[in-house]
């Protein structure tokens, strides 16, 4: 009686442990990445065309086709506007790294604006992208109805930049003109 005692428990610890090892082993096997959500989709960023703007590969049906994608709730200086437009082009490019860097672009409410640029939310290594070119002080946070999933964040990088003295908001050399107010003037 004791031995048969003694192989069901053997029998039921040897199952139990034979469950974990192919538990840890479908664990093990699972991808690396995060899943990609219904509104968002990774591509290819191809080059950084302003502090607000890039061109990505791998949208919708042309993979290879560059398309255009403006960072959501961001306004920054223009190019000519010297010398915040290069700052702020050459700040979203270090953040981005060297181009055919991944990114995912997570989608709001509108996906596209009124010159058909693809409207997004840009992320790089879990990092919001709009965010962090708005906390480095080289974008303003505007809100833009009706994409407002991230106001409330980008709004506190732009507190933050301004009390800190981050790039356009330097006492020393702040921007003179938003970048709306400098585009209207120099049409």
């Amino acid at each position: 009686m004791r031995i048969s005692t003694l192989s069901v428990r053997l029998g039921f610890w040897t199952r139990k442990l034979a469950i974990l090892a192919c538990l840890l082993l479908l664990v093990s096997c699972q991808a690396q990445s995060q899943p990609v959500a219904d509104n968002q989709i990774q591509v290819k960023v191809a080059r950084v065309v302003s502090g607000q703007s890039i061109e990505v590969l791998g949208m919708a049906e042309q993979p290879n086709f560059a398309s255009a994608v403006r960072l959501i709730g961001i306004d920054a200086p223009d190019l000519r506007q010297d010398p915040w437009g290069d700052e702020a082009k050459a700040s979203l490019e270090k953040l981005i790294g060297d181009t055919e860097q991944l990114v995912k672009l997570e989608f709001d409410v509108a996906t596209k604006d009124q010159l058909g640029r693809t409207l997004a939310y840009v992320w790089k290594d879990q990092q919001l992208l709009n965010e962090q070119i708005v906390k480095q002080g080289y974008a303003l946070f505007v809100g833009r109805s009706p994409n407002h999933k991230y106001d409330q964040l980008l709004e506190r990088a732009q507190q933050w930049a301004r009390i800190m003295g981050q790039g356009i908001w330097n006492p020393e050399n702040p921007m003179r003109q938003t970048p709306a107010e400098f585009r209207f003037l120099n049409r």
